[in-house]
């Protein structure tokens, strides 16, 4: 047993530092100098989120780019509440904005893929631009992209996506939710930072619309409710088209928090239900390795409350995972420019080896409810 301990607590320091090494070798980008000549199709698949909406379309009428250049085309997937009258309202009173509304029409197990393949067919622009409803979109985030596509004709990028912090008094729900996103950049960064990117965020991914067709678009994976995101960006690296990530603070964008722990869990479960579909060796060795981590500190701790095992074992297992995630964890605060959201990383991570545990374990025998629907 003591050997298995071993090689799991070594194999997951060391691919933590590797992926940290990534991180740091990712430079930051800005382009406000670059001419806007690439043209986007922002698509956003929505379902309920009247509430949401007034911020995100107050942050999209304040992007700086030439609206000649952007359309936004709005999905509405079988809304409930009165989402799809609130985006008619916006279409008519900012008629200087492309806005195109279409209603879903569901060919899958994944709602969100059928809206965003339904937008892509109606798209003539160049690059197509996922975000979600429930999203802040960053002032300059057009002219980022922009930049970074005339710089590296990348096929396919993805960008930053943190919490909304401002104005709002955190929880430590908040925080927790806030250290665990900072967890998955600072990985997805890495990923690329050493040339295995593995992970993006639907809620800011940008690929032309040529490489979608090129790799079939969802094709494969359509009855994978979730992963719009992880599985394209899989493709488009086995078809070896370029890849990018744009790490600008001037492209973040912000997502809402969950308003519960049991919301949380269940999102946490829909984003670990794909892992089983990923193909990349390194994608699932790293959710494999990272599940057996969390899994051994729970293990034992339980087996020193029942006093089968000496604590000295867990503590230096802890330790060492403590320590190797707030660097990583850290990195990608100081990027946020967020450091002070580490004031809750002891408490977060003694939690988080529990919580990760039952989320993965959950993911495999059940399935979850998700905005009203059963996956």
């Amino acid at each position: 047993m003591i050997a298995g301990v071993v090689v799991i607590t070594l194999l997951y320091v060391l691919t933590m530092l590797f992926l940290l090494y990534g991180f740091t070798h990712v430079p930051n980008f800005s382009g406000k100098d670059s001419a806007p000549e690439t043209t986007f199709s922002i698509v956003i698949v929505y379902r309920n989120e009247s509430e949401n909406l007034p911020l995100l379309f107050k942050s999209l009428l304040k992007l700086n780019y030439p609206p000649e250049l952007f359309e936004i085309i709005a999905v509405n997937d079988a809304s409930e509440d009165n989402s799809a009258e609130l985006w008619q309202e916006f279409l008519k009173e900012h008629p200087q904005l492309n806005i195109g509304l279409l209603e879903n029409i569901r060919k899958s197990g994944s709602p969100k893929k059928d809206g965003i393949e339904l937008a892509i067919s109606t798209s003539g622009n160049e690059y197509i631009l996922t975000t979600d409803a429930d999203c802040e979109v960053p002032q300059e985030w057009l002219k980022e992209y922009n930049s970074l596509i005339i710089e590296s004709s990348a096929a396919a990028i993805a960008a930053p996506v943190a919490l909304k912090t401002e104005g709002s008094k955190m929880t430590f729900l908040d925080h927790f939710q806030e250290l665990d996103i900072f967890s998955l950049q600072a990985a997805t960064i890495g990923g690329f930072g050493v040339d295995l990117p593995f992970m993006c965020n639907g809620a800011n991914f940008c690929y032309s619309k040529e490489a979608f067709l090129k790799v079939n678009g969802f094709e494969g994976n359509r009855e994978v409710a979730s992963g719009d995101d992880v599985f394209l960006l899989e493709k488009f690296q086995e078809s070896g088209l370029k890849t990018a990530f744009l790490r600008s603070r001037e492209a973040v964008v912000l997502t809402t928090s969950t308003g519960s722990w049991t919301e949380l869990f269940f999102q946490r479960v829909r984003w670990a239900s794909k892992t089983t579909a990923y193909k990349s060796f390194f994608s699932r060795g790293l959710g494999m390795l990272v599940f057996l981590m969390n899994l051994l500190i729970v293990t034992f701790s339980i087996l020193v409350l029942l006093g089968l095992i000496q604590p000295i074992l867990l503590l230096i297992c802890f330790l060492l995972k403590f320590n190797v995630d707030f660097y990583l964890i850290y990195s990608s605060a100081k990027f946020f420019n967020r450091e002070r959201a580490m004031k809750t990383y002891v408490l977060s991570s003694l939690l988080y080896p529990f919580f990760s545990s039952a989320v993965a374990i959950f993911s495999l025998f059940s399935g979850y409810k998700w905005k009203g629907r059963n996956f």
